[in-house]
């Protein structure tokens, strides 16, 4: 565990080096340093963390319009919709004596099907 714990050091103190060599860094006083470091974490930190709120979302609309542009719409579901409306309709014109009272079932059970769409 040790031997792991002592590579990742030695890895992460080259890392350092490096930025500091390409970036000329070490040449930077102690404050421009503090400066440099918490401008470089904070763009590295709202970067994460972006990607971690958006990108999930961002790759299922992407996978999600792919399905669209690949399979279609799914017409299976709209005609099932419409095939329950007119049974829905038709159950409510049927099922009363007066029209007015048929009228007014057929428009709530329009209503009704109207906001589900």
């Amino acid at each position: 565990m040790s031997s792991y714990l002592e590579a990742f050091s030695k890895w992460f103190k080259l890392k350092i080096y490096q930025l500091e060599v390409t970036m000329s860094v070490y040449i930077f006083t102690p404050i421009e340093k503090f400066i440099f470091y918490s401008v470089l974490f904070l763009l590295v930190s709202l970067t994460f963390i972006a990607t971690f709120l958006y990108l999930p979302h961002h790759v299922q609309f992407i996978a999600r319009r792919a399905w669209f542009y690949m399979h279609g719409d799914a017409q299976d579901s709209i005609l099932d919709v419409v095939q329950n409306a007119v049974t829905v309709t038709k159950s409510a014109l049927l099922g009363s004596e007066k029209t007015t009272e048929a009228l007014g079932r057929a428009a709530d059970a329009t209503m009704g099907i109207v906001r589900e769409l």
